[in-house]
């Protein structure tokens, strides 16, 4: 039986002696350090084509040298464990699909260094662009992006360095503060101030939000009580332990209130039922996220979906136009009710 003969792999040096060059130079083409090395690019592209001649193995940033944009689309995302971030990631691939354009994407779980080191990483993979998602801060990885070139859009939390596409949160905030005012109204036979529960208040949508609630308040001649406004993040866990800390110091809490998500609607369902606060009457719910399945709650609760669609049509308009200008876009959420 004859023996097969393997040819022999060839290495970085059997290309340096092929292109004229040395082997150094070579590893920085292949590992795509070429423009750090100041190698020009008609040699990095003559190494590109020796290597492909002689079928050595290209990592992804040297195959991206043969063309002006490499067709790889970056997202960061803080979660996945709602529905509303989970549609963003889903709809989000299937429209970079659409366009030949191939997605990564990664979860930061709202980590301001996690997401630095995503950022990085999309950049060691020649993204043509990033999409910072709900990012802690969009503008620091702008920077970083902008530093190697290339563009960033910032979606759900704004910047001020690059596009941002976001919900319209005050006005989404208004209306759905006024329907459960209304609700409260109706039931109880007057107007009765509501709690805030849920989200950071540092961050632009909670703050809009607040707002937005304030605003609704004043309207019907009320004033919102301010340890009524609990921006104790987005934890089921620190909601829950938020109202039992205000029922204990409170006693009797509003009959309605506005949470702001449906991660933090978790940990108030978890503690009225707990608590057994709410057990004569059940309190009227305004949700700023959405959940078909919160319906089964059996609670009176209006939600607020955020437009999705539109808002990464938005982003991709920005993409496809290569619109270079700052601004900000935004869309207005839907009203849904539960009941």
């Amino acid at each position: 039986m004859k023996r097969v003969s393997q040819a022999k792999r060839k290495t970085i040096y059997d290309l340096a002696a092929l292109a004229g060059t040395s082997a150094s130079a070579v590893s920085a083409v292949l590992n795509g350090n070429w423009k750090k090395r100041r190698i020009s690019s008609q040699l990095a592209e003559k190494i590109i084509r020796i290597a492909d001649e002689q079928g050595y193995a290209l990592n992804m940033q040297a195959s991206v040298l043969r063309r002006d944009r490499s067709n790889i689309i970056g997202m960061i995302v803080p979660k996945y464990d709602n529905r509303y971030f989970g549609s963003i990631v889903e709809r989000f691939e299937a429209m970079a699909r659409e366009r030949g354009l191939f997605p990564i994407i990664t979860c930061t779980r709202r980590d301001p260094d996690l997401e630095i080191e995503a950022a990085r990483a999309m950049l060691s993979y020649q993204v043509d662009c990033v999409i910072a998602t709900g990012a802690t801060d969009p503008d620091r990885i702008t920077d970083l992006c902008a530093a190697a070139g290339v563009r960033t859009i910032n979606l759900d939390l704004p910047g001020s360095h690059a596009p941002s596409v976001i919900s319209d949160n005050f006005q989404g905030a208004l209306e759905l503060t006024r329907r459960v005012l209304a609700n409260c109204e109706r039931e109880l036979g007057q107007n009765v101030p509501l709690m805030f529960v849920g989200g950071r208040g540092t961050d632009h949508n909670t703050s809009e939000r607040v707002r937005g609630f304030r605003t609704a308040h004043h309207e019907i001649g009320i004033t919102p009580e301010e340890d009524l406004i609990l921006a104790c993040g987005y934890a089921p866990e620190k909601a829950e332990q938020s109202l039992k800390v205000l029922a204990e110091k409170r006693g009797a809490l509003p009959h309605g209130m506005f949470v702001n998500s449906t991660i933090s609607l978790e940990g108030v369902i978890r503690w009225i039922r707990r608590s057994g606060h709410y057990s004569e009457r059940k309190p009227q719910i305004g949700c700023f996220d959405f959940d078909p399945f919160v319906a089964l709650l059996g609670e009176n609760i209006e939600m607020v979906r955020q437009d999705v669609p539109k808002m990464l049509d938005a982003v991709f308009d920005i993409i496809d136009n290569r619109n270079p200008e700052q601004k900000l876009v935004e869309i207005m959420p839907i009203v849904e009710t539960m009941a």
